[in-house]
């Protein structure tokens, strides 16, 4: 065991606290005062931007490299399919019950306790900086993409979020795009109007046939689905509006200022995306921490679903114990062992960047 059982102990206890204080995106204070009494119990200094709490190692040194350690400390709202009390920690065997537990409670107090663990380190070539965001699942503009302009420059992150850990070397971004076709309203009984849903048919098949040429290495093809459609407001009557929303997942082969020109001129429909910031993210095909994976048997993959990594301009992989599977169901829970190998696994993967010779000449 490369962590002391105890640190892994006192990160639990801080993860049934968090679970048992309501932490909705953009109501994080509560929990946000939890995290920073971690920090006081062992003397360690943080700093706090709106809900977000950071703080650096204590050999921090501006010559060198900085990793990010990052997870989130705010969770969706509990899903009416909930048997248990969401904010009710309980331990089952192995297993803790409650909201945030999986996403990212789990991952977040795990990365939290690998940083307290190399805190004083000396010896390492690279600087720390540990930060649990806010806002995180509603992409908001007050969590890590505030705190990023406050931070000393990142050369790479490991970002907490549960991915059974393997290694997510790769991530698709996400633009939501609101589309708006008109036609003429008129009396369903007559031959008359111009209805806009028939007109909106046209675009929606697009939207759901096309493909696009380019397909990524690590991720794949891009998605497009349409989740949203509203038109009409009376049987009888032929609607003269239909609007429907497109979730886009965009890989490394578009940019998503690329994707929405390509959308634009294939469609007839007015298009409006609701931003332009939530990119697709990776690493590079030299990258240190390839030979890390390789060296401790992770399994990598490009993953399909978003987390704050979309917000971060540099190198960045996500890393963390739990399932995704299990994020945003009902009764959710984490494995206690699950939590504990993921300490280890981060305090592993940090030991062998600090002796990777690769990564000293690269500086990651």
């Amino acid at each position: 065991m490369m962590v002391d059982e105890l640190l892994k102990k006192e990160a639990i206890e801080l993860l049934k606290k968090l679970i048992a204080t309501p932490s909705l995106s953009r109501e994080e204070d509560e929990t946000a005062y939890l995290i920073e009494e971690f920090f006081r119990e062992r003397n360690i200094p943080f700093s706090r931007l709106g809900n977000n709490i950071w703080s650096r190692n204590q050999h921090f040194d501006k010559s060198k490299p900085t990793i990010l350690l990052n997870s989130h400390h705010d969770t969706v709202k509990p899903n009416a399919s909930y048997t248990r009390d969401p904010h009710e920690p309980t331990v089952e065997g192995d297993i803790l019950y409650g909201l945030g537990s999986n996403d990212a409670g789990g991952p977040m107090v795990a990365l939290l306790a690998t940083f307290v663990h190399y805190y004083y380190d000396s010896s390492l070539p690279y600087n720390l900086i540990f930060a649990a965001s806010a806002e995180e699942e509603i992409s908001g503009k007050n969590g890590i993409e505030l705190l990023l302009k406050e931070l000393p420059e990142i050369t790479f992150g490991i970002v907490g979020e549960p991915t059974s850990l393997d290694l997510a070397i790769a991530e698709k971004g996400l633009m939501v795009l609101d589309c708006l076709v008109k036609g003429k309203a008129g009396h369903a009984a007559r031959n008359e109007g111009e209805n806009a849903i028939s007109k909106a048919m046209k675009d929606i098949s697009w939207f759901q046939t096309f493909e696009f040429p380019k397909i990524s290495e690590t991720l794949g093809k891009m998605k497009m689905s349409l989740t949203v459609m509203t038109a009409g407001s009376q049987h009888n009557v032929v609607p003269d509006e239909c609007r429907f929303t497109v979730d886009v997942r965009v890989t490394d082969a578009y940019s998503l200022t690329e994707t929405l020109e390509i959308i634009k001129s294939k469609v007839s429909c007015e298009v409006t995306p609701r931003s332009v910031r939530l990119n697709s993210s990776g690493i590079s095909k030299n990258h240190p921490i390839l030979d890390v994976a390789k060296s401790l048997q992770l399994k990598t993959y490009g993953s399909p679903t978003l987390s704050d990594q979309a917000l971060m301009p540099f190198e960045t992989v996500k890393l963390g114990p739990g399932d995704s599977a299990r994020s945003h169901t009902a009764d959710e829970f984490i494995k206690l062992s699950e939590i504990n190998a993921g300490i280890e696994l981060y305090a592993k993967v940090l030991k062998e960047l600090k002796n990777n010779p690769k990564f000293s000449q690269r500086g990651i």
